[in-house]
């Protein structure tokens, strides 16, 4: 299941999931102007020859989300009685949707952050995680072997000019995806934030100055190039193995160095 389906990671993951031959329940919310492109990712996934359903919907919604997840658990039941994996191997938190002001500024031309869109962001980019999870959890459709994962970004821990509740928001999911971990892996089911680096992605296009975080990224990007959603969407593919039921509660850097990195030319 990823939430994000039609675009940036979540669209890449969703294809990188069909091709290794996953089962796929793609949540996104596209209007008239995007919507031709998702059904182009739906389209792509299905080609893979597994199922593939896909919901128009915003996931930040407490009514589309349980009708998602009634619809899922239908399928399912449907899948048990064919004698397959009874739960969601892999679930994928992708949701890009927030506001980019400032908190405050001296100049009268432009708006400051408001309550409204602050709690927006963070509750649509973090806390929907605990909702979705949640609710997968109780209606049975998660079990020992699931992979949960959420997309962050370097963004939680540093600071960018107008990034502000979104930074707050990215903080907020790497915090839940911990306790997330905690109180899951009992269960068998691992948690992990994926942070990615500065990719360009539609996503990234809404921040104010993108270009410049595109440019410094690139700088100082120890592999010579930007994060593609490729890179992530593989990563995702690795750590959904089976293998890897120990390895809980972490945020992941899939960037080729880029947190860590400055290079000088020369040298």
């Amino acid at each position: 299941m990823v939430l994000g389906a039609s675009s940036g990671f979540g669209a890449a993951t969703s294809l990188a999931l069909t091709r290794e031959g996953y089962p796929l329940v793609g949540v996104h919310l596209d209007l008239r102007g995007t919507l031709a492109a998702a059904n182009e990712v739906r389209d792509r996934c299905a080609s893979t020859g597994v199922p593939v359903h896909f919901h128009n919907v915003n996931a930040a919604d407490e009514e589309k989300r349980r009708a998602v997840i009634e619809h899922t658990r239908a399928r399912f039941e449907e899948r048990r009685a064919a004698g397959a994996e009874p739960f969601v191997a892999v679930f994928l938190h992708s949701l890009a949707f927030g506001t980019t002001v400032p908190y405050v500024t001296d100049d009268p031309s432009r708006k400051e952050v408001s309550a409204k869109q602050l709690e927006m962001t963070v509750d649509v980019m973090a806390h929907s995680m605990i909702y979705w999870v949640r609710e997968l959890f109780h209606a049975g459709l998660l079990g020992h072997g699931s992979r949960l994962f959420a997309m962050t970004s370097e963004g939680a821990v540093h600071a960018v000019p107008t990034y502000g509740p979104v930074s707050a928001a990215k903080a907020a999911l790497e915090a839940h995806c911990r306790q997330l971990a905690l109180e899951l892996m009992p269960h068998g089911i691992t948690v992990n934030a994926i942070r990615a680096g500065v990719t360009d992605t539609p996503a990234l296009r809404r921040i104010p100055g993108h270009e410049h975080l595109l440019d410094a990224a690139l700088e100082r990007n120890p592999g010579g190039r930007l994060t593609r959603t490729a890179d992530v969407a593989e990563a995702i593919v690795a750590l959904a193995s089976p293998r890897l039921g120990w390895m809980t509660g972490n945020t992941i850097g899939v960037d080729g160095g880029e947190l860590i990195g400055t290079r000088v030319e020369g040298l």
